[in-house]
């Protein structure tokens, strides 16, 4: 299974992460497979560095690991972008629910796929939703 890590600025990386839990609560291996690191303002760079390895361990099973982040540039995606390998760390940047949903889901293929899905996912998952056709009520 491919590991998931998210790396967000605090709180996003940590409530996305409750989220999978609630919604794939029926599947213990999702929790084993899936680290997320809270990025504070104050923080040094390079103890997030440090912090992160440390959770890619923990959830690389061999199959390589899948890092979502939420914007490039800043801290949490520099964070990440360190820790890319093109053989074992996949990074997507823009994390989203939709996005966490569908590589937790898919996280038993290889990791350029479940990379692809994950960004999929993403995209899918932004909408912009019309109201509905009411019947005549305000």
């Amino acid at each position: 299974m491919v590991g998931i890590l998210v790396i967000a600025h605090a709180p996003l990386a940590s409530a996305l992460g409750r989220c999978a839990e609630h919604v794939y609560s029926c599947e213990p291996t999702a929790r084993r497979e899936l680290r997320v690191l809270d990025i504070d303002g104050t923080v040094d760079i390079e103890d997030s560095v440090v912090q992160a390895r440390e959770l890619l361990r923990e959830v690389d099973r061999g199959e390589g690991v899948l890092i979502l982040t939420d914007a490039v540039g800043a801290t949490p995606g520099n964070v990440a972008t360190r820790l890319a390998d093109i053989e074992r760390v996949a990074v997507v940047a823009g994390v989203n629910l939709p996005m966490l949903l569908r590589a937790v889901c898919y996280r038993g293929g290889r990791l350029s796929d479940v990379a692809a899905k994950a960004l999929a996912g993403g995209q899918q998952g932004m909408l912009q939703i019309s109201p509905a056709v009411s019947s005549g009520q305000p």
